[in-house]
């Protein structure tokens, strides 16, 4: 553990630390009760009010990055962050690789079935089956602990709405979750039902980084300390699970009525989406065009520098970039970039390979002889591409380029996994809160088809027009 636990003065109301620094936390997404986004766009559970009553306890300024818990600890590993809270489990493994808080909440581990299923309620009774979890959490522990012994498999999904429905759908008979986030999905009409009692797990607790923001870790043990004795960590837990009432559930869960109360942070997410689409584009178009002509360079050295980056960002997934430039490359330099920045570089370098593509196809698209004619008329060879080659090849490279700007704002979604809140990432923390997945996605498709058809229409709109235009001349 980190030499800054001993440091504590249980007497003292707060510890020495940096007031004018602002910490980055990390946490989850969709892990209700303990953190989840309600209907005014604040972030709310049992970790979030806790950091929140400590921080102001300790007096010290922190900004929540929420990211999804794999993300989070990947981000605490690289330095991009100072400190998680995500209903982290305390085990002997990250131990070795972060510093941990004094507890603050005893969790465990529970199985549940989708609610109509009658066959299965036991662990007996999984031989041969599948079984749903949530990559690295307490259950997922769990569940890969007795799988020889019972005989089934199991599938890791990234968030709980993915497993729930998971379950619900049949693909997956049961799920092993954290018994608190299970019995509070449950309550609020998660489609599952529990069948089996609670299994003795782990303990949650704050985590920095080894040696790293001890500070942070002790202001955070002494204000734990503080508001367990002034009473305010039980009303907290209290608020949370000890209420039959849906603290943040749509009322009206009608299609029109989810549409009606989460309209804000659809727009949101809608206009992150947007943004990050036309500044990837404006960049990517940049090094496409400089890509691409370089891709048909007489210079044979030239050339090849641009092969070897357009294989390299078509030859990769691009959610492997996204990690790769989110949590790499900072590693390796040590320095911190934000998930916006990265997301930004992500897609305009992946969008520019292909771009670099489209170019170098459209002015190879171009007869020969046109360059031929050209020079044979005494024009130099730049002249000749300027004023010949280029203002015909951009006829054929018009309509890719607006399909490539069809892909990249799609691509978008993809960069959710790091935290970006952008549509996608808007749906995933309205059903965190709503439990409507089938209707939310049903919306959130809607608005990137009515996107994308308007792009669509914008592409047959300047294919006509070059049509036309060449019809003329």
């Amino acid at each position: 553990m980190s030499k800054y636990l001993g440091e504590s003065n249980e007497k003292s109301k707060q510890v020495k630390l940096d007031r004018d620094k602002k910490y980055a936390i990390a946490t989850d997404t969709t892990f209700a009760p303990f953190e989840f986004v309600d209907k005014n766009g604040d972030f709310v559970g049992i970790d979030m009010d806790i950091v929140k009553a400590i921080a102001k306890d300790q007096n010290f300024k922190y900004e929540i990055k929420s990211v999804g818990f794999n993300s989070a600890v990947q981000a605490l590993e690289s330095n991009q962050v100072d400190a998680v809270i995500a209903g982290m489990s305390i085990t002997p493994e990250r131990q070795a690789k972060f510093d941990f808080s004094d507890p603050y909440f005893d969790s465990g581990v529970v199985m549940a079935v989708a609610k109509d299923d009658d066959k299965v309620k036991s662990y007996d009774d999984l031989k041969g089956k599948k079984v749903a979890v949530k990559t690295g959490t307490e259950g997922a522990t769990f569940a890969n602990s007795v799988k020889e012994k019972y005989g089934f498999t199991t599938v890791a999904f990234d968030d709980s709405d993915s497993m729930y429905n998971d379950v619900k759908a049949g693909n997956s008979v049961v799920v092993f979750d954290d018994y608190p986030v299970l019995a509070y999905g449950v309550k609020n009409g998660n489609g599952l039902k529990l069948v089996t009692d609670k299994e003795k797990g782990n303990s949650y607790g704050f985590a920095v980084g080894k040696e790293r923001n001890g500070e942070l870790l002790n202001a955070f043990n002494t204000g734990l300390k503080n508001i367990k004795a002034s009473g305010e960590y039980q009303k907290i837990q209290d608020l949370y699970l000890k209420t039959d009432t849906p603290q943040t559930a749509a009322k009206d869960k009608t299609f029109f009525g989810l549409i009606k109360a989460n309209y804000p942070d659809l727009l949101k997410g809608l206009g992150m989406t947007i943004l990050l689409t036309a500044i990837s584009l404006a960049i990517a178009s940049v090094v496409g065009v400089m890509f691409g002509f370089m891709r048909v360079s007489t210079n044979p050295i030239v050339r090849w520098i641009s092969i070897i980056y357009i294989d390299i960002f078509r030859g990769t997934p691009l959610i492997v970039q996204a990690f790769f430039i989110y949590f790499g490359v900072p590693t390796a330099f040590d320095f911190r970039l934000s998930a916006f920045a990265a997301g930004i570089i992500t897609l305009s370098l992946n969008a520019g390979a292909y771009m670099a593509e489209i170019v170098r196809g459209g002015i190879q698209s171009v007869d020969s002889g046109q360059m031929e004619a050209a020079r044979s008329l005494g024009l130099p060879y730049k002249t000749a591409m300027r004023r010949v080659v280029i203002p015909q090849a951009i006829r054929v490279m018009i309509p890719s380029f607006v399909n490539q700007f069809v892909m990249t704002l799609k691509d978008t979604s993809i960069l959710s996994i790091i935290g970006i809140y952008e549509l996608t990432q808007s749906g995933k923390i309205i059903i965190a809160r709503d439990l409507e997945s089938l209707k939310i996605w049903l919306i959130v498709g809607i608005m990137y088809f009515i996107v994308i058809m308007c792009l669509t229409k914008v592409s047959d709109f300047l294919e006509r027009r070059m049509a036309n235009g060449k019809v003329k001349r």
